[in-house]
């Protein structure tokens, strides 16, 4: 069975007893391919093309590990879809503990070659946590089957002065606050699992990254993240500098659901939300982890990362024409998948939605509030949620920022104060 992703051919066994297709118990003898990562894979590949042309990582050869592998096939589109002379600098390895695993990659990876000819991967079977330790690796990925807590403290150590890691997490009951022991257990932290949890759940996955990395030396920021169906990732640049690792504490703290007017207030004086009248007060605020709270109050979330969770000039480079001209192809009637026309319409579809409004969002990404328009209509006692284009388009005009997030709920991310948002929010409703 030869299956279509991206630009990436791959070949799977028909038969069940070979192969795990999609999310299941995961069985470390059987080959894994998860459809429903595509769009992580796809936006991978889109970030490394970005961060390897800005010149993060310098000039010469790259070295890439794709850590818990699978079916190879993230390492293996970032070869065949990234433009050759990228390609050409890529020296990338794949891992896995399963050994069919490694084999069944490198047989692709033979029988579809990178379109461009260029390349190098190699197989490497083993545990992560020692295989990874053998160099200073330049981008590193952590896609385990569920928590990345296991891997991070062995890949932040196997990162070269300056680097990328993407890390993945499929345990979202835990990160989104449903499974309060879980959550405190590998996370050390607390979440209210209000319609917020996941970006929540972001936030405190990056606080434990960035602790992780203080404690070699590192300062880590984020430069993408996302809530996808089953699972949160987020891609990390970290560099050497004690200094900036002294700082951590700053980018920590807490976020507030339903706060009262005393904790707006001083959210205001920290510079963590747009000064405002208190006569409306928001929906949620962030406060500084040295802030006194009560780790009972099931309002409270954290510690977590209150600074923005991406990088405006990263997420502008997500662009629909970009990803359509390097990981999509046109149709041919003669095709290994014996798809139809429409069938590769849908592809391309599915590779473009998996892009959607991050590029939208790139400049309001330092916004202080991600509104969700259904909370919002319900927290003002409103009629109807209102449109997120009309909530941008009035906050826009009365010269604020404001722009579509990502977050896959009807949302949008502004730098206005709550009660610009408040105002806006009334020119939206009919009149009485």
């Amino acid at each position: 069975m030869i299956h279509l992703e991206g630009a990436t051919l791959i070949q799977l066994s028909n038969e069940i007893e070979n192969d795990v297709i999609g999310p299941s118990t995961k069985d470390y003898e059987k080959v894994f391919y998860n459809p429903a990562m595509s769009g992580s894979r796809t936006r991978s590949v889109m970030l490394m093309k970005h961060i390897i042309e800005s010149g993060y990582l310098g000039k010469s050869e790259i070295y890439a590990i794709d850590g818990l592998a699978a079916s190879g096939l993230r390492a293996r589109r970032w070869l065949n879809e990234l433009p050759k002379k990228l390609v050409n600098r890529l020296r990338v390895t794949i891992c896995d503990m399963n050994e069919n695993s490694i084999e069944r990659a490198m047989e692709n990876h033979q029988k579809f070659p990178p379109k461009n000819g260029g390349g190098v991967l190699n197989g490497k079977q083993g545990d992560l946590r020692s295989a990874i330790l053998d160099q200073g690796w330049h981008w590193v990925d952590v896609d385990p089957f569920g928590s990345p807590m296991p891997f991070l403290d062995t890949a932040i150590q196997s990162l070269a002065k300056k680097a990328i890691l993407e890390i993945s997490a499929t345990d979202t009951a835990a990160l989104a606050g449903s499974s309060k022991t879980a959550l405190m257990r590998r996370y050390g932290a607390r979440i209210n699992p209000d319609n917020l949890a996941h970006d929540s759940g972001l936030r405190v996955l990056m606080a434990c990254v960035a602790r992780t990395a203080a404690k070699h030396d590192r300062f880590a920021e984020p430069i993408l993240s996302v809530w996808d169906s089953h699972h949160l990732r987020l891609s990390v640049k970290v560099r050497k500098s004690v200094e900036k690792a002294n700082q951590l504490e700053k980018m920590l703290g807490w976020r507030i659901a339903g706060p009262n007017k005393k904790e707006v207030m001083d959210s205001m004086q920290e510079g963590l939300t747009p000064t405002s009248s208190t006569e409306s007060l928001p929906m949620h605020c962030f406060l500084p982890l040295s802030y006194p709270v009560n780790r009972e109050d099931r309002r409270v979330s954290g510690p977590l990362w209150i600074g923005p969770l991406g990088d405006s000039k990263v997420m502008a480079s997500f662009t629909e024409e970009v990803v359509t001209s390097m990981c999509t192809t046109e149709y041919e009637p003669k095709n290994p998948m014996n798809w139809g026309e429409r069938d590769f319409e849908l592809e391309r579809r599915k590779i473009v939605r998996s892009i959607k409004n991050i590029r939208n969002e790139s400049e309001v990404v330092t916004g202080e509030f991600l509104i969700l328009t259904d909370d919002l209509a319900s927290w003002r006692n409103v009629g109807s949620p209102p449109s997120p284009v009309k909530m941008i388009e009035i906050i826009n005009e009365k010269g604020f920022k404001a722009g579509l997030s990502h977050y896959p709920k009807p949302s949008f991310r502004t730098n206005a104060p709550w009660d610009v948002i408040v105002e806006s929010l009334d020119l939206t409703q009919p009149p009485m």
